[in-house]
């Protein structure tokens, strides 16, 4: 049976690469971004795949995501993928210049909506074989990991929702829903930068061969794209 993903923003990066390689693997896809007419990408990834289904959403409208959760009320979800995320950290906006509207706005994006989701769709992903809840997190999200500081934004977001996916790994394990939080590594993307050390491709088929082999054991567990686990 056609198994099904629903990725968020899925118009470019590693959400764009992720709906590529599950699309190629025989997936259905459910890909989301804020605005499908301008995903120029996307839109040529859904004329060679059929299985590729774009929907508009923005992750920070929550009516928006209760509107797609009941428009899909009949389709089954193995995997929602909760890949949507910002930096929000600008050089002009350290410690002593911060920008709180901006730091609400990425705690909305990064830590918040990721929860809203899994709220939202938890039915649909009961009724999946997956019942998996992955969401991409970052290393800068990890207490433990940071020595050099800097990033308050970005790493109080990523750190957030660290925390709330470990506490809903949790409260679903009885459903048997899993929980997994995702490091993709350091990755050429807009956000990443050209200095990074991996391309898309390899983070993504690294990331997908983590949630293949997932068991409900590891559920909230933080693992790299290579399968290592990383430091809280």
């Amino acid at each position: 049976m056609q198994k099904t993903v629903l990725i968020t923003g899925a118009n470019r990066g590693l959400g764009l690469e992720f709906s590529r390689q599950y699309a190629e693997a025989g997936w259905r896809v459910i890909a989301t971004c804020r605005k499908p007419e301008s995903a120029k990408a996307l839109l040529a990834l859904a004329d060679e795949y059929s299985s590729v289904q774009i929907e508009a959403l923005d992750v920070t409208d929550f009516a928006e995501i209760d509107g797609l959760s009941e428009q899909l009320a009949d389709e089954v979800i193995d995997v929602l993928l909760n890949n949507a995320g910002v930096y929000g950290d600008t050089p002009e906006h350290g410690f002593g210049a911060l920008d709180y509207q901006v730091w609400q706005t990425t705690l909305l994006i990064n830590t918040i909506a990721p929860v809203k989701l899994a709220e939202a769709f938890l039915p649909h992903l009961e009724r999946g074989a997956n019942k998996l809840i992955a969401s991409v997190s970052s290393l800068m999200g990890s207490v433990t990991d940071n020595t050099s500081g800097g990033s308050l934004v970005y790493r109080s977001s990523k750190a957030g929702l660290n925390a709330a996916l470990k506490s809903l790994s949790i409260d679903l394990r009885s459903l048997g829903i899993g929980v997994l939080i995702l490091h993709p590594g350091w990755v050429k993307t807009d956000m990443g930068g050209e200095n990074a050390l991996i391309d898309v491709e390899q983070s993504i088929t690294g990331m997908r061969q983590v949630i293949k082999s997932f068991t409900l054991s590891q559920s909230g567990q933080f693992i790299k794209y290579d399968g290592t686990i990383m430091p809280w």
